[in-house]
């Protein structure tokens, strides 16, 4: 994999390379993005980066593994922080008082801790209007009552803008253009717009997006067979089966649906699916 940035935790960039799949867009703007905003000694302003893409494509996993690799403790870690809606947020007639509570929250840790971690999940059950209470936090600012966030990271997790994701790849596809070919600029300002325009978003005409506090907009791509079959073998990896038969994985990979039905392509569900197959043979 590309040569180790001297800024990063060396264990990030190798968790990153040998245990993600078919993700190289997606991880080399994280760690340019975590690269700047280490080295700058006095950010003024939190790094922000939303993840996009259709389930089982590596979204909550890259980012466990970012939190695995900050903090001593990593996942368990008592600085990263972890929203999800259905969890934390999950009456839409409170979210005047979610605001205040997520507001209060992120003022006491990071006065605990500059360089917290927070971690929204499932952007899109997230009630309309909530996650705009984060807004006061995410400026170019010295201080904001009395703190910096400028070391603080925040990460939305989203499947806003997969089907977009997948439109575009498949015309790459069909135009043989390979997935390397794919650049941040052809995806970003489509994420961007997309999840501002939906609905059903807690990103719909948030704050974040209109006063452009987001700073990455990271596309995940759907996975394709071969990303699939290493995440069978490394499934097999971590149940003890380091030699395992070519045509069981193969035959577990068949198992598992993909689009377009005509082409079959891409994995419908990436990688989600795998432990689950894997289980039924072993």
């Amino acid at each position: 994999y590309p040569p180790s940035v001297p800024s990063l935790p060396p264990g990030l960039q190798r968790d990153l390379w040998q245990d993600v799949y078919g993700q190289q867009l997606a991880i080399s703007i994280i760690l340019r993005a975590l690269q700047a905003h280490t080295q700058n000694k006095h950010p003024t302003k939190p790094l922000v980066m939303s993840f996009h893409g259709s389930n089982g494509n590596g979204k909550t996993f890259i980012s466990k593994i970012i939190a695995k690799n900050l903090y001593p403790q990593g996942v368990r870690s008592r600085f990263l922080h972890q929203f999800h809606p259905t969890l934390h947020f999950s009456n839409a007639l409170n979210v005047p008082l979610y605001k205040a509570q997520l507001q209060n929250w992120i003022q006491g840790n990071v006065s605990i801790c500059p360089s917290s971690l927070f971690i929204f999940a499932e952007m899109d059950h997230m009630p309309y209007g909530l996650i705009d209470a984060v807004t006061p936090f995410l400026y170019h600012q010295q201080a904001f009552k009395g703190l910096s966030y400028g070391k603080a990271i925040f990460i939305f997790i989203s499947n806003i803008g997969g089907d977009r994701i997948n439109e575009k790849m498949l015309e790459a596809w069909r135009k043989n253009s390979t997935r390397e070919e794919i650049q941040l600029k052809d995806l970003e300002p489509l994420l961007a717009s997309t999840a501002f325009r939906n609905r059903d978003s807690g990103f719909w005409h948030s704050d974040l997006i209109q006063r452009n506090l987001i700073d990455y907009y990271i596309p995940f791509l759907p996975l394709e067979r071969q990303h699939v079959i290493e995440c069978i073998k490394a499934e097999l990896r971590s149940r003890g089966y380091n030699q395992h038969p070519e045509d069981v994985i193969q035959q577990i990979g068949s198992e598992l649906t993909d689009f377009p039905p005509e082409e079959k392509i891409f994995s419908s569900h990436g990688c989600k699916t795998v432990a689950t197959k894997v289980a039924l043979h072993y």
